[in-house]
């Protein structure tokens, strides 16, 4: 006689198997700290299950869309954990986000629930309830509108809840920030994000006892760090606004051993005045990524904090593990190690590819695109657009680089970053890392712009170290002497900013309005 199981010999874990492994194997260990607020596995973990019945008491059930604004607060950890548990599929807002795109989201998922952080985000929580998308709204804590969450919660039953869901379910769908026009819906399946959890185990080197700082919001790439962090039982530290007094004093404070940034937030630190006066010693992990990091500032992040750094190359459609490159590899003795995102993770098939789907030979340019169990299984309700991405069967990243023989792969440009000047082409990461080399120069960002003669001109938009000043004729020298007379910019601009994008990239789509603005072509 044989017996009937649910499911397949070969399902696996999902995103809610793992959260609850963490919290039955680390019960008293400290989870979770911020805005004043410490708690154990345990504690956060009955937290988590009486948010699950708080939800299906609204009427909510497996797959329904749950939508969250919120900073960086334990309740939001909390939220995106018990959506898990539920088998809801979570969607964060950008927290900078328009108040147009924040209801174009709504209603392209057909939200049933909207989760806002009332402390940070009343006004806008209070205006995308009365846009009248039919999404039933939850505050984290008192407000003029919707329900208290954790009031209506904190009656509710929190023992553990059955888990429902399958690796092929949808777990979280994320939003490309609109900076290239409506925003599309990247739908990720469970697998997507144990892949990335995995990945993370087996190739990033964590200390032995983590404790995590998130920096940047949790709504996008610090999130990801979390259920790692939950898997070694190691504690999540939640910094709700960046400063670099704020995250220098908090690293001292907390001894934090890992931590995400972006390069901008590096050099932050390393140009800020309160790093003497800081002990960082505890710091043995600081990841990178999210933008291109000029070697020049890599190289002095080495002299100052030591070789403690790591970088990651990923993409919202394939998060985290596209590629890495290690401590060890952030080597002075090889500097052109410097220049590159890593080697391709384990699981991952990553090949640079021609217009025509074939593989460009080793030191040639190529876009790099990816097969595996990582990348994302679409984009919501485009299917055109899915279709084009995963062309051939490869996700198409749009990022554009050289591969060496030892299979390290060196980023040249976003595809629509690429100015082709006079019929060559200008890869504006390397005009920009030449920049960085400069003594002069704390930051660059460089872009095409509209030229009679050459079609595309390269500018340089260049901040200067304090008390530092060279002319604009002596860096586009400097460039020319190092990288030859195509690539130097031909214009230089100097500026005390440079505008950046909510997730601190620098926002080059702002940057090029302004100059092609009533242009018939229309860069990136």
């Amino acid at each position: 006689m044989s017996v009937q199981m649910p499911g397949s010999l070969n399902d696996g874990a999902t995103v809610a198997d793992l959260y609850r492994g963490a919290f039955r194997a680390f019960g008293e260990r400290e989870a979770l700290v911020g805005g004043g607020v410490r708690l154990s596995y345990a504690q956060l973990a009955a937290q988590c299950h009486r948010m699950v019945r708080c939800f299906q008491n609204a009427g909510l059930k497996p797959q329904d869309r749950l939508v969250v604004l919120s900073g960086n607060r334990p309740a939001c950890v909390a939220v995106q954990v018990a959506a898990a548990l539920m088998g809801l599929s979570y969607t964060p807002l950008h927290p900078m986000g328009s108040q147009q795109d924040h209801a174009f989201v709504l209603r392209d998922l057909g939200a049933r629930a909207l989760v806002v952080d009332e402390l940070q985000h009343a006004e806008r929580g209070l205006a995308l309830a009365g846009e009248g998308t039919g999404a039933q709204v939850f505050t984290m804590g008192p407000a003029d509108f919707g329900t208290d969450l954790m009031a209506a919660s904190a009656a509710c039953d929190d023992s553990e809840t059955p888990l429902r869901s399958s690796l092929q379910d949808v777990v979280r769908i994320v939003y490309s920030g609109g900076t290239t026009g409506q925003p599309k819906g990247i739908v990720h399946q469970h697998r997507t994000t144990v892949t990335t959890a995995m990945q993370q185990l087996a190739t990033w080197e964590w200390p032995e006892r983590v404790r995590y700082l998130a920096t940047t919001p949790i709504s996008h790439a610090a999130g990801a760090l979390i259920i790692t962090t939950f898997l070694q039982g190691g504690t999540v530290f939640l910094l709700d606004k960046y400063t670099p007094q704020a995250c220098l004093a908090l690293i001292e404070q907390e001894k934090i051993n890992t931590t995400f940034m972006v390069p901008t937030q590096i050099y932050g630190l390393l140009d800020s005045p309160e790093l003497a006066h800081h002990d960082t010693a505890s710091l043995t992990l600081v990841l990178y990524g999210a933008a291109p990091m000029a070697p020049a500032r890599l190289r002095q992040a080495l002299q100052t904090f030591g070789p403690i750094f790591a970088q990651v190359y990923a993409q919202s459609e394939a998060p985290m593990t596209v590629c890495y490159l290690r401590r060890d590899e952030h080597d002075l003795a090889r500097p052109h190690l410097l220049a590159s995102c890593g080697r391709a993770v384990a699981g991952n098939v990553v090949k640079l590819l021609d217009a025509d789907l074939n593989e460009v030979p080793v030191g040639e340019v190529g876009e790099l695109c990816l097969r595996g169990t990582l990348p994302m299984a679409g984009y919501l309700n485009r299917p055109e657009e899915t279709e084009k991405t995963f062309a051939g069967g490869w996700l198409h990243t749009g990022d554009m680089g050289r591969m060496d023989a030892q299979g390290f792969v060196y980023l040249v440009d976003r595809t629509k970053d690429m100015i082709i000047s006079g019929g060559f082409n200008v890869y504006s990461t390397e005009v920009e890392a030449c920049l960085a080399l400069h003594p002069a120069v704390a930051q660059a960002a460089v872009i095409g712009v509209p030229h009679e003669k050459w079609g595309e001109a390269v500018l340089g938009v260049v901040i200067l170290h304090v008390g530092h000043s060279v002319q604009a004729e002596a860096l586009m020298a400097f460039v020319a002497q190092h990288k030859g007379v195509v690539i130097a910019p031909k214009f230089i601009e100097f500026v005390s900013e440079l505008p950046m994008t909510p997730l601190g990239k620098v926002d080059k789509k702002h940057l090029r309005s302004r100059y092609w603005q009533g242009q018939e072509r229309q860069i990136g």
